[in-house]
């Protein structure tokens, strides 16, 4: 299976059996509250609000929306929010966790707690897909927001964690694409080198249930045209679905592109922990975040 666009990832969450609970750390902000009142009429998420219950209520009012007392869990502080949240997942009260007017590092303090968090033993790192108007399916970058500078071992997690997300969406062997600037193995190129190794443990069997291709350059990936006229043969040329950044700096910016310049819708949460986490900018849109949580429904285990 694969998704053209958000469009079709909608449906498919829509006929699910039941809906996925959402827990909302810090809920009492407009642009969130918009997104999750729009994803529950959308019948793709049944939202728990924890945090100051009188201001939440009071932004419920402003959006001329209803929910029942029970779903919103009054709590007086960013930290025991968090913490709240993630009690939800442990209890399985919740299916993921979304982020609301918190701190990124409060949220993350709890997920990461060694005693009660949702740590998995593998990195977390932070996966964003696009809907190009260019491109025939959705197209996912890792890792431009969480791993800053990934060695070896951490790029192999990147990959599984973002395989995983793409299984748990019904995939079934995700096509992966390890981007260089060229696609010879080059010992003065780091990122080429370690494309080269990513590519063996994939045809070795330590990366499983995923195709990968490294290093390859972006225009190989994505134009089989490009990859034809220099002879290089993959799987993967013009039709990736993941493609993976050597570091944090390359990931923002070819997302950042891709959505100002390439006219690219996005939605993006963070992986590798128990559950995904929707943990979008302040600066985000109603809609990217809107879209973030169709992206964490369809991918809950």
């Amino acid at each position: 299976m694969e998704f053209r666009t958000f469009e079709d990832l909608i449906k498919k969450v829509q006929n699910l059996d039941s809906k996925k609970k959402v827990a909302v750390v810090a809920a009492q902000d407009e642009h969130t509250l918009e997104a999750v009142f729009r994803a529950k009429k959308d019948n793709i998420v049944e939202p728990i609000l924890i945090g100051d219950k009188q201001k939440i209520k009071e932004v419920i009012e402003r959006l001329q929306e209803d929910l029942s007392e029970e779903a919103i869990i009054e709590v007086n502080d960013d930290a025991a929010a968090a913490a709240k949240a993630v009690e939800l997942i442990n209890s399985e009260k919740a299916d993921f966790i979304m982020k609301g007017k918190i701190q990124t590092a409060d949220i993350l303090k709890a997920v990461v707690n060694k005693e009660k968090g949702l740590r998995t033993g593998n990195v977390m790192s932070h996966v964003v897909i696009h809907e190009l108007p260019t491109y025939h399916k959705l197209l996912a970058v890792t890792d431009g927001g969480m791993m800053m500078y990934p060695n070896l071992e951490e790029k192999k997690q990147i990959i599984e964690n973002a395989v995983n997300t793409f299984i748990a969406m019904g995939y079934d062997e995700p096509k992966v694409a390890v981007l260089a600037a060229v696609e010879t193995v080059n010992p003065k190129m780091p990122e080429a080198v370690d494309a080269d190794l990513l590519k063996k443990m994939n045809e070795n069997g330590e990366i499983k249930n995923c195709i990968v291709e490294g290093p390859i350059s972006y225009d190989l990936t994505m134009s089989k045209e490009s990859a034809d006229i220099k002879g290089f043969k993959s799987p993967v040329t013009g039709d990736a679905d993941i493609l993976i950044v050597p570091n944090i700096t390359a990931g923002n910016i070819l997302g950042k592109s891709l959505v100002y310049s390439a006219g690219a819708k996005m939605a993006g949460f963070i992986v590798g922990a128990k559950v995904p986490i929707v943990l979008t900018s302040r600066g985000s849109t109603a809609e990217e975040k809107y879209l973030s949580l169709v992206l964490s429904a369809s991918a809950v285990k």
